[in-house]
């Protein structure tokens, strides 16, 4: 054995080490909501979603590669402190899918959200030009049913527009990305 590969082992092994730790720093370093509580212009949920509104999207998998596209109609009605969306969805192969979802709103920009596809509750928090919604989707994939855990978050443009990108992920692993372009 020589010198070189004696040295070098111990080199490699301190790398991945190094590498392992970053990744659990960066980990908690992620966006918080607060992060935007003086992003303007201001979002107010209930408001944008009121009425009519479209959304155009598309779904990546885990390499970052476009494997759908889509389009949405949706509908809002808002009776006290509760919005009803009803979204309608066209995917580029024709097929169809409708989800409703009953959102409650809470005190200080919190919100809880359900739908059918939803398991138990979506939880909401919105700050500045942010929303933030966390919640399991059950998701039917050729025929079997997957839970994945979605994080959402909502920016809010100028001009009655919203940007959302939302990440999938089983067992903390990001399985795929969801990007949708809101339009009043």
């Amino acid at each position: 054995m020589s010198s070189h590969s004696i040295y070098q082992t111990p080199h490699i092994t301190l790398q991945w080490l190094f590498g392992c730790v970053l990744a659990l720093l960066l980990n908690g370093c992620t966006a918080s909501i607060e992060d935007y509580e003086q992003a303007e212009p201001k979002f107010d949920l209930f408001q944008f979603f009121e009425g009519h509104s479209q959304a155009w999207g598309m779904v990546q998998d885990y390499k970052g590669q476009q494997v759908r596209r889509f389009s949405v109609e949706l509908n809002g009605v808002i009776t006290g402190n509760q919005l009803v969306l009803t979204e309608d969805f066209v995917f580029d192969d024709k097929q169809t899918q409708q989800r409703v979802w009953t959102i409650i709103k809470q005190a200080n920009g919190h919100y809880i959200g359900t739908a059918d596809d939803v398991v138990g509750e979506a939880v909401g928090y919105e700050k500045g030009n942010a929303l933030q919604w966390q919640y399991v989707l059950a998701m039917d994939i050729d025929g079997t049913t997957y839970h994945i855990d979605f994080e959402d978050w909502m920016f809010y443009q100028q001009n009655d527009q919203l940007f959302n990108v939302a990440k999938m992920k089983k067992w903390g692993i990001t399985v795929g990305t969801v990007t949708l372009f809101f339009q009043k």
